[in-house]
């Protein structure tokens, strides 16, 4: 995944290798393509993963578990950071008149 690219793109984009992949013969598990995905996720989700692979059976973890799963982290993450941003903006420091 590259940093600063969005969860569904890096799917989208990984799921089209993995078909063509398929197409030419590949026998490719869907466990394995799970793995692969968490493997190589930016390290911001670092505590995301560490979380699905203590509370799930990766080996029967579908992509569409996972993928949503991601996604809920990935909106949670994006609107912790709005919530820092707003903070910033609404605390600005007034110089004292005297």
């Amino acid at each position: 995944m590259k940093e600063g690219e969005k969860l569904d793109t890096y799917v989208g984009r990984t799921l089209g290798i993995v078909n063509r992949m398929k197409s030419i013969g590949e026998e490719i598990k869907a466990s394995m393509v799970v793995s692969k995905i968490l493997i190589s996720l930016t390290p911001k989700f670092n505590y995301v993963v560490c979380s699905i692979e203590e509370s799930n059976d990766l080996s029967t973890l579908s992509l569409d578990e996972l993928h949503g799963s991601l996604l809920v982290h990935e909106q949670r993450m994006q609107n912790a950071q709005l919530d820092e941003q707003v903070l910033k903006v609404v605390h600005v420091d007034k110089p004292v008149a005297g």
